[in-house]
């Protein structure tokens, strides 16, 4: 087994199954509602569309503190003390969690520190091509793989698609005049990580089960994703029929692997219920 443990954060949206399959440990940020500090993964995501219509405001969040790394990492320490933990974190651009994991992990030795510069299906992606270079070779190098994944850092790359703009508007994200616009036009704007801040970038306007399929093809057009593994992200809410018609999609574009991502409280908390999104890995020139 290798002595190297992947760690991450909740708002990487990490599927339970595949952190599980892969032994990636994954610290808990923050959820607020009715100022109460909530984890995030300890309650179900529809408590935040309860909360939502119950107050119309969304819930806020907030990052993992240095106290919380320093428990997490000697956890890991204490039931494997000769562990490497290469830590890939959440964007130090929207989050201070990442700044945490850095002042954590003064007090301790092998611990490897990387900045993601993404969220959710983004930052899962990275972690997740991590987990497939260990399984690969268990025995890689330490410095060997922390370089490949610094390496797939800026080759990765997330958008997401709301499906309306109610938790953006009460979030204070967007103005009461710009929601009601975007409301009457159906306007859906998209999200991207651009050099690890959130960024609105391009809009659609029309129903969702087909503004998904332009969203998808600009995707596709602008980053030449590998096609050995996509991400596809959901929060819930989003129609089962577009679910089925984006997999079915993205398959027809040639993507070998089509993994869904259901997105946690954290982003949830932002994107709000319905949201779409996309995350993968731009090829190298050594991919065939």
């Amino acid at each position: 087994m290798s002595r190297v443990i992947l760690t991450t954060e909740s708002g990487a949206d990490i599927p339970t199954d595949l952190a599980k399959k892969h032994n990636i440990q994954i610290v808990s940020m923050h959820v607020i509602m009715d100022d109460i500090d909530h984890l995030d993964g300890s309650f179900p995501v529809t408590d935040l569309y309860d909360y939502y219509e119950r107050t119309k405001k969304t819930p806020s969040t907030t990052a993992t503190n240095p106290n919380e790394y320093t428990a997490f990492f000697e956890k890991i320490r204490s039931e494997q003390p000769d562990s490497i933990i290469v830590h890939i974190g959440y964007t130090s651009k929207a989050s201070s969690s990442f700044q945490s994991a850095v002042l954590a992990a003064e007090d301790f030795e092998n611990i490897y520190l990387i900045d993601a510069l993404n969220v959710s299906g983004g930052l899962a992606a990275i972690v997740l091509y991590a987990a497939d270079l260990l399984e690969k070779e268990p025995d890689i190098a330490v410095e060997r793989l922390v370089a490949a994944i610094e390496a797939a850092v800026p080759r990765t790359h997330f958008s997401f698609m709301p499906s309306g703009l109610e938790f953006l508007r009460a979030g204070g994200r967007v103005s009461n005049a710009a929601y009601l616009g975007a409301s009457l036009l159906k306007i859906k704007p998209t999200i991207e990580l651009i050099d690890g801040k959130l960024v609105s970038t391009k809009k659609y306007r029309g129903k969702m089960s087909r503004v998904v399929v332009d969203f998808f093809d600009d995707y596709l057009k602008a980053y030449a994703i590998d096609d050995k593994k996509l991400y596809l992200i959901h929060s819930l809410g989003l129609e089962e029929e577009i679910m089925t018609q984006m997999e079915n999609y993205a398959k027809e574009k040639g993507f070998q692997d089509v993994t869904w991502v259901q997105t946690g409280g954290v982003i949830t908390s932002h994107g709000g219920p319905g949201a779409f999104g996309i995350a993968g890995i731009e090829k190298t020139g050594n991919d065939e």
